[in-house]
């Protein structure tokens, strides 16, 4: 949500050459999406059951989907930023992905990590997204016991899933900026970075 006004800015450049932005937020507080999306000009939408994690085998966020005209995938799913606002964290600044846009959309021109093919999810990372999705549906009914079972299950099947463990995060009373994200975050790191998604061919891009 922290990236929506960085992407704000590109659309305005663009608009004007059949180039849109759709932002979905994988969230349930409406009220700080609302907050977040203030000044933008694009749709935000909501995806409180993770539907569109699921479709497009998305596990971190942020990640972005390039769409043509056509309705088809031009790049698949890739970790990218619309602002440089952790970039001193996370290494990735946003200008090298924003001219692949211009070039994409003014050009034609695709970056040849287009045909990247992204993985399946492993049956475990399906598990973890339908005991993620029972859990927010029984935290929605007040059974608060239950849904932490679940969530504690999911974040087993997938230990290193953003939208899974960090999502959980606010749903259960946490921080999803504090202590407890930057641990799971340096343990992402430790990790290679796992990501359902285009690798990125350094920490500088």
């Amino acid at each position: 949500a922290f990236d929506l006004p960085g992407w704000q800015e590109l659309f305005e450049e663009l608009q004007s050459e059949n180039f849109h932005v759709v932002a979905v937020a994988i969230d349930e507080n409406t009220e700080t999406v609302s907050e977040l999306a203030a000044g933008t000009s694009y749709p935000v939408l909501m995806d409180k059951d993770h539907l569109l994690t699921e479709l497009y085998a998305i596990s971190n966020v942020p990640s972005v989907i390039w769409i043509d005209e056509n309705n088809m995938i031009a790049r698949p799913a890739a970790s990218e930023v619309g602002t440089d606002t952790f970039t001193e964290i996370t290494g990735m600044s946003r200008e090298t992905h924003m001219q692949q846009v211009r070039d994409w959309v003014r050009k034609g021109v695709l970056p040849d990590d287009a045909s990247y093919s992204v993985p399946d999810l492993s049956e475990e990372e399906v598990q973890a997204r339908l005991h993620f999705r029972i859990a927010a549906h029984l935290r929605r009914e007040g059974r608060e016991e239950e849904a932490g079972a679940h969530f504690d299950r999911a974040a087993e099947l997938a230990p290193l899933d953003f939208t899974i463990v960090r999502a959980s995060m606010p749903l259960r009373g946490g921080d999803p900026f504090g202590e407890e994200f930057f641990e799971l975050y340096q343990k992402y790191l430790d990790a290679g970075a796992p990501f359902h998604g285009i690798p990125r061919a350094s920490s500088s891009n």
